[in-house]
């Protein structure tokens, strides 16, 4: 296989960080192939001598998809105020993207630091979707991204103290949003027991691991069944979930590592019908997402 002129197999391989980038700004991977092949067509539009000219091409990548994502995120929020029914990140594989940020950026207090494996979790994205388009560039690229704050203020056009704001003011309220952490084996737990009692037709057993306020809230953008608005309450909640098996009872759960942890594959037969994720606090579930708009389950192959 031939080289590809002028750089260009460097400038690709640049790819995959430059979607998880723009993922974590967008909140669903087709936007963020958009942003990605955006931000290629303007790199193929430079001359040659343009392109000699750039010392960092990942650097100048990062840049232009940043402003390119800074300027979707606008138009991105108008389509959203016009979506059938509730608008949920897409879930993603824990593992999608990992290795394509840099460390996360230590700050003062440990408990606002965002890991890489939380930053592209449908719960941190659902905050980061209240925030304006250049606190949410901010934040990303701050926080997770670790670019400094001088060249962010390049990108959104900004003083580096206004930056330095606007990233403060993303933080604390990703801060004032966020849930309690629990461990691993506690989230799985809770999951799995929740699960149990659903397929048991329990209703009693699955309110117990209900937390009190608990919310869901499903995806199908309008184009399969979901309800409209979220459900709340542990009433509400538990005899939806049984009305969901009632109605779909070869409704097929496996399990699968999201960025929000343990969550669940649903099959029909060789189809996937989609995607659930989880909070939990103190042993009880909190949130619950279901993605079932077939076009944010990009990520989920059917089963072989």
């Amino acid at each position: 296989m031939s080289e590809q002129p002028d750089g260009l197999g460097d400038v690709m391989e640049e790819r995959r960080r430059l979607l998880s980038l723009a993922y974590r700004m967008m909140g669903t991977l087709s936007e963020a192939e958009d942003v990605v092949q955006e931000t290629y067509l303007r790199w193929y539009r430079l001359t040659e001598d343009e392109r000699g000219d750039i010392r960092n091409p990942a650097a100048w990548l990062t840049r232009v998809a940043s402003r390119v994502a800074l300027d979707a995120l606008g138009s991105a929020r108008a389509r959203r105020e016009r979506y059938v029914g509730q608008w949920l990140p897409e879930p993603v594989p824990a593992d999608l993207f990992s290795g394509t940020a840099a460390a996360p950026v230590e700050t003062a207090d440990p408990a606002d630091r965002v890991t890489l494996d939380e930053s592209v979790s449908s719960a941190l994205l659902t905050v980061l979707e209240s925030m304006t388009p250049a606190e949410r560039v901010a934040f990303v690229l701050h926080e997770v991204f670790g670019l400094p704050f001088g060249e962010i203020a390049e990108i959104v056009g900004r003083s580096p103290a206004a930056v330095r704001q606007l990233a403060s003011s993303a933080r604390r309220h990703v801060r004032d949003h966020r849930a309690v952490p629990v461990t691993a084996t506690e989230h799985d737990r809770t999951v799995r027991a929740f699960l149990a009692a659903t397929r048991s037709g329990d209703l009693a057993g699955l309110a117990q691991v209900l937390a009190p306020g608990v919310e869901l809230r499903s995806d199908g953008g309008g184009v399969v069944s979901a309800a409209r608005n979220a459900v709340h309450g542990v009433d509400h909640v538990a005899r939806f979930m049984l009305g969901v098996l009632s109605k779909q009872p070869e409704l097929r759960f496996t399990e699968v590592q999201t960025a929000d942890g343990l969550g669940y594959r649903m099959s029909l037969g060789d189809h996937v019908y989609g995607v659930a994720t989880f909070e939990v606090d103190a042993g009880r579930v909190t949130d619950i997402r279901l993605m079932v708009n077939p076009a944010k389950l990009t990520s989920w192959l059917p089963e072989r």
